[in-house]
């Protein structure tokens, strides 16, 4: 199978280094979980987790059942969590992978239970707890009621019992604070009925970078260990790369007149004959069509403005004058090029959107470089 003309770069000696960044803001003692749900949020989930681990993680956190079996089957043998309850049709594949999964309804924990006893094995799981982000997990008020149909359950057993934060990269939020409060009694609760989870976690990226009081037992690290902040309040307070880096090469290069339109709709017509090239890659790949005429890209070290409507598979820009540009050359969409970079951060900006979902969208499809730990 030939290449594309279209690639990203993932420094896997930057996962490494984040990792251990955001592990030195902890106690000894507190474990690290790497979230690598989504692919790895797009930089690749084997990968990742392998290089995570090398950095001193302890466990691995995905989404779904068919993300857990990959690293398996990859030789990912350290505990590994399902961070949302898979369906109960799924439980048997849970306990065959030995996958700690979130429990948080009496149908999925009655099929965990039922599928242990049937392997002859004991599930553990983690209990969600809903401190009013309002997505999943039992009521706060509600841990005492769980426990008791919890405890009817043969086969399962509570290794943990987690929440998870809503506006943790917001200082001084109040929602926050309370959302600490209701989990805080919640535990209590637990306690109070004789309860003690070897593994109590809330701490998200944003926690751990900015509230160390709810590191607890685990922090679950995703956004950060890819070198992203969360928010901009983060920034300050730890030092972490990019990981990833999104290049292609020119594929097309063409003179256009004055007045010429350039792709669907002829959102951007040619205020003089000007250069145009054009670049493998579109909205197939994580360039969301919202771009169209707002991002730039490097070629040569220079910014090279976007033109004309994102199409699925390319989109083009024009060259400035002074700048050659030739079928081959590298450019650059984020990542550094001669003086010049271009972040996630920046695209998300100018995308309206959050770096979250512009690292998942470039692992849509694009061929991935791997630089060795």
């Amino acid at each position: 199978m030939y290449p594309r003309h279209a690639w990203a770069e993932i420094d896997l000696a930057a996962v490494v280094r984040n990792v251990r960044a955001l592990k030195g803001l902890t106690l000894p003692g507190t474990r690290f979980m790497a979230v690598v749900k989504a692919d790895g949020y797009g930089h690749g989930a084997v990968e990742v987790a392998r290089a995570a681990l090398a950095a001193g993680a302890d466990r691995v956190g995905v989404a779904t059942i068919a993300e857990a079996v990959e690293l398996r089957e990859a030789g990912i043998d350290v505990p590994l969590h399902l961070l949302a309850e898979p369906p109960a049709e799924g439980a048997g594949e849970v306990v065959r992978h030995s996958v700690i999964p979130t429990v948080t309804s009496r149908t999925f924990a009655r099929a965990l239970g039922k599928a242990a006893l049937l392997q002859g094995r004991e599930a553990p799981y983690h209990l969600k707890v809903d401190t009013g982000m309002n997505r999943i997990g039992v009521r706060a008020e509600d841990v005492a009621e769980a426990l008791t149909w919890l405890r009817a359950v043969p086969g399962i057993v509570m290794e943990g019992v987690f929440t998870h934060f809503a506006t943790a990269d917001t200082p001084g939020d109040w929602e926050f604070e309370r959302q600490v409060q209701r989990f805080s009694a919640a535990i209590e609760n637990l306690r109070t009925e004789g309860v003690r989870p070897a593994l109590v976690h809330a701490a998200n990226s944003a926690a751990t970078i900015l509230h160390p009081a709810t590191h607890l037992d685990l922090v679950r690290c995703g956004i950060a260990m890819y070198g992203l902040h969360p928010s901009e309040a983060t920034r300050p307070a730890v030092a972490l790369e990019p990981v990833m880096s999104v290049k292609a090469r020119v594929t097309y290069v063409k003179r256009v007149g004055l007045g010429d339109g350039v792709s669907y709709g002829f959102t951007w017509h040619a205020g003089g004959p000007t250069t145009i090239a054009t670049i493998p890659l579109g909205y197939g790949d994580g360039v969301h069509r919202v771009l169209s005429n707002t991002m730039d890209v490097l070629i040569g070290g220079v910014r090279c403005t976007q033109v004309g409507r994102i199409c699925m598979d390319q989109f083009m820009v024009e060259v400035p004058s002074g700048v050659e540009a030739a079928q081959g050359d590298e450019v650059v969409l984020v990542g550094r090029q001669g003086g010049e970079s271009i972040s996630l951060d920046h695209l998300a900006a100018v995308a309206g959107t959050i770096n979250y979902e512009m690292a998942c969208g470039f692992g849509l499809r694009l061929d991935r470089r791997y630089r060795a730990v």
